[in-house]
């Protein structure tokens, strides 16, 4: 019998600082009915959902705090939680978390998978934080190494309704180890929310390659680790910056199969036929016969290429 996982994507369109937890989060409950009426089992948010992305600015240590959650769900959040459990449909979200180490206060890029009784199963933090801890001149401003440190629970993947969920964020999706770690966990589903800028200072030859840059990792994810991939991004025009959008669910064969058309909010729908993992592993990743992990070693030895 073949097994399937309806995916939702949903995508916000811009989150100002002027906007209020509960307002957010209205919003994001309705794309969650919306996601649940056509059928979904599993959505996926935006990296940092519930804020705008401020890691654009280079703020004062005391007017951080507003972005972080000190708990999920706390009380602004807990119209989700409940609403995933009145509808039956499992998600992931994307926050900033804020947690207390004895005497230490540790921040991490975190995401939350719920399921369908909206209890949290699973938590990732994110590995790869991009940008810098202090403004670098002729770059974009991207602080999120100042507000953020690298995450500390690995590649973890987690049970849902049969099926094996990994999870990643946004700059986690460049890089070709997140979805080989996630495989070798065992997945067979990895959502990913993020934030991405449309235009970049120090690159602006590159300007139009954007949004081909922004699903080619993704792309070459899924198809080299027979995975589906569902992602979610926020777009539009963010407190003065413009966000790429682009949200996407995508085969095992590395195909897109649903993509968002708009810069707003909006839900994109597949049913994932798990059972395509299988065929696409037949054909060309078979990973036990034809893997040399002996001949990898640099991979976890070294950072970087020899100059």
């Amino acid at each position: 019998m073949a097994r399937f996982l309806t995916l939702a994507s949903c995508q916000t369109g811009p989150v100002q600082r002027s906007t209020s937890r509960r307002e957010v989060v209205e919003r994001l409950v309705a794309l969650l009915e919306r996601a649940a009426l056509a059928g979904a089992d599993l959505a996926v948010f935006p990296e940092m959902a519930l804020t705008t992305f401020f890691p654009r600015w280079d703020l004062p240590a005391s007017d951080i705090d507003v972005f972080y959650e000190t708990q999920m769900p706390g009380p602004q959040t807990r119209p989700l939680f409940d609403a995933a459990r009145k509808l039956g449909i499992g998600f992931a979200l994307g926050y900033s978390e804020l947690v207390r180490d004895g005497n230490r206060q540790r921040r991490f890029n975190a995401m939350a998978l719920v399921d369908d009784g909206g209890e949290i199963i699973g938590r990732y933090r994110k590995i790869h934080v991009p940008g810098s801890e202090m403004p670098e001149p002729g770059t974009t401003v991207h602080l999120e190494r100042r507000y953020f440190e690298p995450g500390n629970l690995g590649f973890p993947v987690y049970g849902f309704r049969g099926a094996r969920i990994g999870l990643a964020l946004c700059n986690d999706r460049r890089w070709p180890e997140t979805y080989r770690m996630l495989c070798l966990n065992g997945a067979q589903v990895v959502l990913i929310g993020y934030n991405t800028p449309v235009q970049l200072e120090e690159a602006p030859s590159l300007a139009h390659l954007r949004m081909f840059h922004n699903h080619l990792p993704m792309q070459a994810g899924a198809y080299q680790n027979t995975v589906w991939v569902a992602a979610a991004a926020k777009a539009g025009f963010e407190d003065g910056q413009h966000l790429l959008g682009g949200s996407c669910i995508i085969a095992p064969s590395g195909e897109i199969a649903a993509l968002a058309t708009s810069q707003e909010d909006e839900v994109i729908i597949h049913r994932a036929d798990l059972d395509m993992i299988d065929i696409c592993r037949k054909v060309n990743f078979d990973f036990s016969r034809y893997r040399r992990p002996r001949e990898y070693s640099l991979i976890a030895e070294q950072a970087g290429p020899l100059v």
